[in-house]
C-alpha cells in the first residue's frame, strides 16, 4: 500500500504545484500591460451588462486573451455586479486588474461643452445641438418649456446660463448640463451680490445680472470692465439713458446685419437704451465672472461716456463731459482714418 500512497501524494503535490503556478501565473497576467492596447481606445459597456458578456466583448477585440482568468477575478474580488454603463477611455499601459477597477469604478469618459463669455441662449443651444454626447430632450422646447423644467417659470432663459466649461459622461441630456450652468449662475450672482458695493442704483441680484450682461459685450478687456460699469452706474444715478449699442443690437435680433444705422437708435424696442430709460428687461448675453464682479463692485470714476480707441486692442477714451467726449470721438476717427490710409 506504500508505493500507491507514494503515488497519491506525488500526485496531488504536483497537481498542488501546477495550481500554485497557474495562480502565479494568472496573477502576473492580471498585472501585464495589455499588449494589443497600443492607443487609446474608446469601450462601451452597454446598461445592464455583465461581467461575462463585458469580458467576452473584450476578448472578441483581442483586448483580453484570458477572460476566464479576468471572469474569475472578478468573483473573487466581488466585482462581477458592479461593473458601471458607459463610455470608457483604455489607455496603453492598463492592465487586465486596472481594467476591471476602471470599469467598475465608473470612470467614465467625460465629454466636454464650452459655454463662452459674451454668447447668447440662443448661441448655447446650437452648442448642445451639435454636441453629439448630449441626448437632446428639450431640443424643440421654447425658453419658457425649459426654464419651467429647471424650476423657474416665468422667468426669461437670456443671460440664466454661467459661461464655463462643463464635463459629463455620453448620454447626459440638454437640460441636464443647463442646469448644471444656471445652478452656478446663481450661486455666483448671489455671491457677488452679496458683496456688492454699498448705494448701487440696482434694487435686485437680476439688476445686477441684467448690467454685468451689457458690461460683457461691451469690452473684452478685463482691466476696463469696473469703469464701463462705473460709468453705466454714474448714468443710471444721474437718470441718464444708457444709451449703449448691444441693446439695440440684441433688440434687432436676427435681422442684425453688422451694421448699426442711425433708424436703428431711433426704433423703439424694449432693449433700445437710446430711446428708452433704464436697464433693458432681461440680460442680453451670458455674462462671465469678471463681468458679475464689475457690475456689483463698479469702479466710478465720474465718466459718462466712452469711446473705442482704434488702437485695435479694445480699449476705450473714458470722458466726464459731452466736450471731452466729443474730442474722444475726433481722435477715435483720426485714428481709423490714418488706419485707413496705410
Amino acid at each position: 500500500m506504500r508505493r500507491p500512497l507514494r503515488i497519491l501524494l506525488i500526485l496531488a503535490l504536483v497537481i498542488a504545484a501546477a495550481a500554485v503556478f497557474a495562480v502565479w501565473q494568472a496573477n502576473v497576467w492580471l498585472q501585464k500591460p495589455i499588449a494589443q492596447l497600443q492607443q487609446p481606445f474608446v469601450f462601451e459597456v452597454p446598461r445592464g451588462a455583465s461581467v461575462r458578456s463585458v469580458a467576452e466583448d473584450l476578448n472578441q477585440r483581442g483586448l483580453l486573451e484570458q477572460p476566464l482568468v479576468w471572469i474569475a477575478w472578478a468573483r473573487m474580488t466581488r466585482q462581477t455586479t458592479g461593473l458601471k454603463a458607459g463610455e470608457y477611455e483604455l489607455m496603453p499601459g492598463q492592465t487586465p486588474k486596472g481594467l476591471l477597477q476602471q470599469l467598475s469604478t465608473g470612470q467614465v469618459l467625460l465629454h466636454s461643452i464650452t459655454f463662452i463669455e459674451g454668447s447668447t441662449f440662443a448661441d448655447i443651444r446650437k452648442l448642445l445641438k451639435a454636441n453629439d454626447a448630449v441626448q437632446p430632450k428639450l431640443a424643440d422646447a421654447d425658453g419658457d418649456a425649459i426654464m419651467r423644467e429647471l424650476g423657474e417659470p416665468g422667468m426669461h432663459p437670456e443671460g440664466q446660463f454661467f459661461p464655463d466649461t462643463y464635463h459629463f459622461p455620453r448620454g447626459i441630456t440638454d437640460i441636464e448640463v443647463l442646469a448644471m450652468a444656471h445652478r452656478r449662475m446663481k450661486a455666483e450672482l448671489e455671491a457677488n451680490w452679496v458683496s456688492r458695493a454699498p448705494d448701487l442704483p440696482l434694487a435686485t441680484p437680476y439688476e445686477a445680472l441684467i448690467l454685468a450682461s451689457i458690461v460683457e459685450k461691451e469690452t473684452a478687456l478685463e482691466s476696463e470692465r469696473p469703469i464701463i460699469a462705473g460709468v453705466f452706474i454714474e448714468r443710471l444715478r444721474r437718470g441718464m439713458r444708457l444709451q449703449t449699442d448691444p441693446t439695440v443690437i440684441y433688440g434687432i435680433g436676427s435681422n442684425y446685419d453688422g451694421n448699426i444705422r442711425r433708424s436703428d437708435l431711433t426704433r423703439d424696442t424694449p432693449y433700445n437704451t437710446y430711446t428708452r430709460s433704464g436697464l433693458p428687461p432681461t440680460p442680453i448675453a451670458l455674462p462671465g465672472l469678471e463681468s458679475l464682479r464689475a457690475a456689483t463692485q463698479p469702479k466710478v470714476t465720474g465718466a459718462i461716456f466712452f469711446v473705442a480707441t482704434g488702437k485695435g486692442d479694445g480699449s476705450h477714451f473714458f470722458s466726464r463731459t459731452l466736450a471731452e467726449h466729443e474730442a474722444a470721438v475726433q481722435r477715435y476717427l483720426r485714428q481709423l482714418r490714418q488706419q485707413s490710409g496705410s
